[in-house]
């Protein structure tokens, strides 16, 4: 990697089940914090699940009224932890032709379509929002983004599954190394939470049927796990061309230093241990480390069976079984869209600290998970590089690779 090609990481923002900021949700998965709770609102009781994650502050709270209202929840949370990254990256002076945005999502204004479906059913089309359009369209939190920070160079939406907000950071990768934008306002986020994705997905037997002790449901690699926890949040990071980040002698976290997408190509909703192990290459390659650099692994790990033993196997192959293993989802539950742009927050803040937060509820880790997977307490270490992964529905692969 040349000097020209270097993008660092100078903010960060986020909006999780642990924390209404980045630092508060750092410090909760330090903690072994669970933002899993059971649903005890009147809409959730003939559901199949009652559990989800759901955010600890609410995103409407932190801006105007008047804007708020315009807004699905998802876009909230968009706007939130774009702020907040934007201002702790220093608030660049960019050329806004140069500054480009690019926020990932796997459903985008959901709660606004039903919401506005359930209106139409029952009291007609005069009723329906007149802001319903753009607060539904998947690519309103990319949209709003752009126009908050005046950003001119381009207003990107990946949208594949569970892996949109990883696709969105690769994607802003790639804007810089192509001399398009010299910053990239990039992450994802997602807001879905509702009787109807709910119950869809326990349909499926994706999410996970146990309730007596929330806390405890999610818990990644271990042998009682039982399905995913659905949860709602986002993540957006600023990414700079190195140069420009010094010429204004910016602080950085590290280095967004490779990434690795893929398909499968399989099966819409399984997981294929030959796709990742493919991601999982492109992104070493790209970073220009071996498998022994890396020294920590954030694992999509969202606490299936099948997922968690393919992704399992694809690390195996691809980086080898001496690097710690972290899996936050059993602290925040899967946010779908949002939790690839978490976990490289995570994989992030895990080199900058040298602890990698240890994977709750892992009691009896499966004898087929041969891999050193952090449980009991963080792991502490001084690290150069780590590895995130992320896998959605579709045969979506995307790893990344930071440095610091």
């Amino acid at each position: 990697m040349t000097a020209m090609d270097q993008v660092l990481v100078t903010g960060v923002g986020a909006m999780t089940p642990l924390g209404g900021d980045a630092p508060s949700t750092w410090a909760g998965l330090l903690a072994g914090k669970s933002g899993v709770q059971a649903l005890n609102e009147e809409w959730a009781a003939d559901l199949p699940v009652h559990v989800a994650a759901k955010l600890s502050d609410d995103p409407a709270a932190a801006l105007p009224r008047p804007e708020a209202r315009k807004l699905d929840r998802v876009e909230q949370i968009a706007l939130v932890s774009s702020r907040e990254a934007w201002q702790d990256a220093g608030a660049p002076d960019v050329d806004p032709i140069r500054l480009a945005v690019v926020i990932g999502t796997g459903t985008g204004g959901m709660l606004t379509t039903l919401g506005q479906d359930d209106l139409f059913e029952t009291s007609g089309a005069r009723r329906l929002s007149p802001f319903a359009v753009p607060m539904l369209m998947a690519n309103g939190p990319a949209a709003w983004v752009s126009m908050d920070l005046g950003a001119k160079g381009g207003a990107r939406t990946p949208v594949s599954a569970c892996a949109s907000g990883a696709e969105a950071l690769a994607m802003a990768l790639d804007l810089i190394r192509a001399d398009r934008a010299d910053v990239v306002v990039a992450g994802g986020v997602e807001a879905c939470l509702h009787p109807f994705t709910l119950a869809a997905f326990a349909q499926m037997k994706a999410l996970s049927p146990q309730h007596e002790h929330p806390e405890s449901v999610s818990r990644p690699f271990d042998e009682a796990r039982s399905g995913f926890v659905m949860g709602e949040g986002g993540c957006v990071l600023v990414l700079e061309r190195a140069e420009f980040a010094r010429a204004r002698r910016a602080r950085a976290y590290g280095t967004l230093a490779g990434a690795g997408i893929t398909s499968s190509a399989d099966h819409i909703t399984a997981s294929n241990a030959e796709g990742q192990v493919h991601a999982i290459g492109a992104a070493l390659r790209d970073a220009g480390v071996s498998p022994r650099d890396i020294g920590h692994v954030h694992a999509h790990a969202t606490s299936t069976e099948s997922g968690d033993l393919a992704e399992a196997r694809a690390i195996g192959l691809a980086v080898g079984d001496h690097a710690p293993v972290t899996a936050t989802k059993s602290m925040t539950g899967h946010m779908l869209g949002a939790s690839g742009a978490v976990g490289a927050l995570s994989a992030l803040l895990t080199l900058r600290d040298g602890v990698a937060p240890a994977v709750r509820n892992l009691e009896r880790l499966d004898p087929r998970v041969e891999l050193d997977v952090v449980r009991g307490e963080n792991r502490t270490g001084r690290w150069h590089a780590a590895l995130a992964n992320s896998f959605g529905f579709g045969g979506h692969n995307v790893s990344l690779v930071f440095t610091v």
